[in-house]
């Protein structure tokens, strides 16, 4: 059993490939997650209640208990949990029996919101904030490159940068963010064709303007309460439509290296037992 802290689109390329292999996943996130790339991110089923991604499909819960009822299904529970208490069952009545092997910290805040390296026999973490040995026993490299996805078992992942990953010379340009405080609405949806300047979402009664021309692979959900300069969507300037839908490059990569730290961890505590 896996807990997966986050449900955006790295940590559903995560849960997504822990599941294809037969384990059992529970993605736990906040009440209102400020998820970009909403087609494919599990975290979306907070908002829709169920969502699937390139044929997995995840299902909202209420609690820690439906989680584990829903697992014999083979749909993945995201359970609205900011605090992660499914890791604390001595606290949540009816459900003294789940004990997770593995926890995944895939919030991708840049820093350690509570993980700790104690939360299960295995804890891997995903990008900067973290020191491997201290935080986690394993922390897998986020950042574009040559190491991305590589499991790091001492020391700590390449320091966030804040700029995007270049694509076809783009970086930050890619970003769309808010222009004003304010409750957003999308106006176009993930998949449009947009040019630079189109208005593709509203902040209150201000418009949002797209940075540069191609294709809107990522949007906030509508309702959600943004501030300035947040970011709010995500221009693809390469323009293949078919991307907003399926799990990047990156998220495959990352959960490749963190499927890699599970088994190797938990081979390497069998083989202290012996």
């Amino acid at each position: 059993m896996v807990v997966v802290k986050g449900g955006g689109d790295l940590a559903t390329g995560v849960a997504h490939r822990l599941h294809r292999v037969g384990m059992k996943v529970i993605v736990t996130e906040l009440a209102q997650p400020t998820v970009i790339r909403r087609a494919v991110a599990f975290a979306s089923a907070i908002f829709e209640g169920e969502v699937t991604v390139e044929g997995v499909t995840a299902r909202r819960v209420d609690d820690a208990a439906q989680a584990l009822a829903l697992l014999p299904e083979g749909i993945i529970p995201v359970v609205v949990d900011p605090s992660a208490s499914v890791l604390r069952p001595e606290r949540v009545e009816g459900v003294r029996e789940l004990k997770p092997n593995v926890v995944v910290d895939a919030i991708l805040a840049k820093r350690n919101t509570g993980t700790k390296i104690t939360d299960a026999p295995v804890v891997v973490a995903l990008g900067p904030g973290f020191t491997a040995g201290l935080d986690a026993h394993a922390v897998i490299e986020t950042n574009r490159g040559h190491d991305l996805g590589r499991v790091i078992l001492e020391g700590q992942a390449t320091p966030d940068t804040g700029i995007p990953g270049p694509v076809m010379g783009y970086a930050s340009e890619r970003v769309v963010r808010a222009p004003g405080k304010g409750a957003f609405r999308g106006v176009k949806a993930i998949g449009d064709m947009v040019e630079a300047g189109d208005v593709v979402a509203r902040v209150g009664d201000q418009p949002v303007l797209a940075p540069i021309s191609g294709v809107l692979r990522g949007l906030l959900a509508d309702g959600l309460v943004v501030k300035e300069g947040m970011k709010v969507g995500d221009v693809d300037p390469r323009g293949v439509r078919e991307h907003c839908f399926t799990i990047s490059d990156k998220a495959r990569a990352i959960g490749g290296g963190v499927l890699e730290a599970i088994l190797y961890l938990l081979r390497e505590r069998e083989e202290r037992k012996r």
